[in-house]
């Protein structure tokens, strides 16, 4: 076979240079898999399945040592369960007055750190945003030294006001009372400061064109600045319910779900049965419903503030 003519062939640096970009190309999506590697790892050992696991679980249950696969029967279980249910109830009270409460409370607070008179306002903001990093068992078991019934500094004060002292931790009432108190103290000043980068994103033309138009400060507010601000107060409205629906440790560490299940959540429960009745599968059952009506909830705030757009 004869050999091409030589103007026809390419040069060895030619052919070199035209197979070097093929390598490069495949140099980063090696180094890529490389870098991701040990992140999918423990990605996969600690996240992926467990949570495939914890569902296949939800479907098993533990008889004479050995477990067997029952279906859909922890979850027709669940349906009648009165402690459960009970569970749920506790939780939509305690949404429906804790979240509306602290969002309004952060609203006001997140106005307040917005003005331009208020002398050290870093420090203001980093003091209403500390109780968001302390830690949640250390914050309840003060709670729980707070509102003893008998030497409580709660019920000293109103002792030194010539009222009578409260059962706050042993009264259903009080108790729910109380735990709504300690999250709306935790959790406000952490979302004041989302609120108020939201509100330090509206342009200072939008007040002063207000102002123009003869628009007091609360018409300010309420017609201008709030409507801009909607997406932000979703926000805070999601995670609050989230987390008020997961609610675990001031339950359990002030009331341990009492006083007579006033106010047990399903995620105590969860505890309950799982860490102390050793029910895994039913345990699991309970996780994944909860996870269930978290995402009902968020995905109808969603489409409300969706509708409310339109």
């Amino acid at each position: 076979m004869t050999s091409p003519p030589a103007s026809l062939r390419k040069p060895a640096a030619t052919r070199t240079r035209a197979t070097a970009p093929a390598r490069r190309r495949r140099t980063p999506n090696t180094a890529a898999w490389i870098f991701a590697g040990p992140a999918a790892a423990l990605f996969t050992a600690f996240f992926a399945y467990p949570l495939v696991a914890s569902l296949y679980q939800s479907f098993t249950a533990r008889r004479d040592g050995v477990d067997v696969f029952v279906g859909l029967d922890q979850y027709r279980r669940l349906l009648e369960d009165p402690a459960f249910l009970h569970s749920l109830v506790n939780t939509g009270l305690i949404l429906a007055v804790q979240v509306p409460v602290m969002i309004g409370l952060a609203l006001v607070l997140a106005v307040l750190l917005n003005q331009s008179w208020l002398r050290f306002r870093a420090t203001w903001r980093a003091v209403f945003f500390l109780p968001a990093v302390t830690t949640l068992v250390a914050y309840a078991v003060v709670f729980q030294v707070l509102l003893r019934t008998d030497g409580g500094l709660a019920n000293q004060l109103l002792h030194a006001l010539g009222l009578g002292g409260v059962d706050w931790l042993n009264s259903p009432t009080w108790a729910r009372i109380s735990v709504v108190g300690s999250v709306t103290w935790r959790w406000t000043g952490y979302n004041a400061v989302i609120l108020l980068a939201g509100l330090q994103a509206i342009g200072r033309d939008q007040y002063e064109a207000a102002a123009l138009d003869g628009a007091g400060p609360l018409r300010t507010y309420t017609g201008v600045i709030l409507p801009q601000l909607r997406p932000v107060v979703l926000f805070c409205v999601i995670t609050s319910t989230i987390g008020t629906l997961q609610l675990f440790d001031e339950n359990y560490v002030l009331t341990k779900g009492g006083p007579g299940d006033a106010t047990l959540t399903p995620v105590v429960y969860l505890y309950k049965v799982g860490f102390q009745q050793f029910d895994f599968g039913y345990a699991a059952a309970i996780a994944w419903v909860v996870v269930l009506i978290i995402a009902a909830v968020s995905l109808l705030q969603f489409r409300l503030y969706g509708r409310e757009r339109r």
